[in-house]
């Protein structure tokens, strides 16, 4: 068996663990910026509040309903997940992350030792909520894809209680017979709307579709998804990813940035989160690109790029913030208000295996970066920064309505009065 532990509308419920007046109230989180609506709970989407909806389409209705509405607060959301992570990987001696709010547990070779698996997503569910606080629902199958149809059985069916467990062909068929075929897992609404003029509008008809006939139809992929339904394993999570070919840091400012000097400032953060994944994968750069535009809803749209190719592959900080510094004035022009910015490695080369260079006058400070990454992994991301990326940053990403970062920042450890 293989199982799926997903928390509920994530985002939301980690705002009620130190917030417990919360729980039951309508909560919408929204995406950077405070844009869009990326999170909607049970309770809000009983009051007909859309997902994904720009915020002010949203906000007199949000206003009418005295809903919750909040800033997306990544540092709580990374260390609650990690809390939440560590938990259900104690119940299976393999298990793997899949995104923020989802871990597949294997229990391949140890099924015996688990008579019941109800049973057990029962218990991972009280486990969870009593160590973190948080509302999961396990769904188990005999593939990874089943695994997720059996946990959305768990979240949108009614008589479940959370808990799915596809063991027998009967309960499979019934399951998938309740389902559309568009939520089936790798099944977009493109895919959905072409296997719908097929006949194939469950996902009980995508089981019985030829597996060769979905692969000559459509692609191998989705054959692979056709034989996972009717239980063959054709899909397994990789225990080591492999590294980004390019990494990219971009997003759009707070603020409108219009002087040459925040513009620096904003592209030397984007170099330095750029080159933090770097070096985390051990990747060295050789060409990078910076990229700055006004919005594209501004009267006159325009966008700028630059390219710097390293003369020796680097990932050192100080290097890579230095050349974004002196590529911002080949971007910036007098009046036009920057909205979105970026940083791009295009071209990546393993780090583990690099070929010094006698004569490379600025070599790697590996030493120096090792401390870097170190006290910032210790202490929390931009505990040491460099200058160049300003000390009070106008134009950084808007959060007007965050919530305290419980766990992650000294001035905000909740306060436990004892009478």
């Amino acid at each position: 068996m293989i199982g799926l532990i997903d928390a509920n509308s994530f985002y939301c419920s980690a705002e009620t663990v130190f917030r417990p007046d919360w729980r039951g109230k309508p909560i919408v989180v929204l995406s950077n910026n405070d844009g869009a609506a990326v999170a909607v709970n049970r309770q809000a989407k009983d009051l007909g509040i859309p997902k994904f909806k720009p915020y002010f389409e949203i906000k007199a209705q949000c206003e009418l309903h005295k809903v919750i509405v909040l800033s997306s607060n990544y540092e709580l959301y990374s260390h609650i997940s990690a809390n939440m992570m560590q938990v259900i990987g104690r119940f299976s001696p393999n298990f793997h992350v899949y995104s923020i709010d989802e871990a597949f547990l294997d229990y391949r070779r140890c099924d015996k030792a688990i008579p019941d698996f109800r049973a057990e997503g029962a218990l991972i569910r009280r486990t969870v909520w009593k160590e973190c606080r948080l509302a999961v629902c396990a769904g188990f199958g005999e593939t990874l894809t089943l695994s997720k149809i059996a946990n959305h059985a768990a979240k949108k069916l009614p008589g479940y209680n959370g808990v799915c467990v596809l063991d027998t062909q009967e309960e499979t068929t019934r399951v998938l017979g309740l389902l559309d075929a568009g939520s089936v897992w790798g099944i977009g609404r493109k895919l959905s709307t072409r296997l719908q003029f097929m006949g194939v509008n469950t996902a009980l008809d995508l089981a019985r579709l030829s597996p060769s006939k979905a692969r000559k139809d459509f692609s191998v992929e989705v054959e692979r998804i056709v034989r996972e339904l009717n239980g063959e394993r054709c899909k397994h999570w990789d225990s080591s990813r492999a590294d980004k070919k390019q990494i990219f840091s971009t997003r759009s400012v707070g603020a409108r940035i219009d002087n040459l000097l925040e513009l620096q400032q904003a592209l030397s953060t984007h170099a330095g989160i750029a080159s933090r994944k770097a070096r985390k994968q051990n990747s060295l750069c050789k060409v990078m690109i910076c990229f700055a535009s006004n919005s594209p809803f501004d009267d006159k749209p325009v966008s700028f790029k630059t390219v710097k190719r390293f003369p020796y592959p680097t990932a050192d900080v100080t290097q890579i913030t230095k050349a974004a510094t002196e590529l911002a004035k080949e971007l910036y022009r007098d009046g036009v208000r920057y909205y979105r910015i970026g940083v791009g490695f295009i071209e990546l080369v393993d780090g583990e295996h690099e070929q010094g260079d006698l004569f490379n006058p600025t070599p790697n400070d590996e030493k120096l970066m090792q401390v870097f990454d170190g006290l910032n992994h210790r202490f929390g991301t931009d505990t040491v920064f460099l200058g160049a990326q300003g000390i009070q940053q106008k134009w950084k990403m808007r959060r007007d309505k965050l919530t305290p970062q419980y766990t992650t920042r000294w001035t905000d450890l909740p306060n436990i009065k004892c009478k």
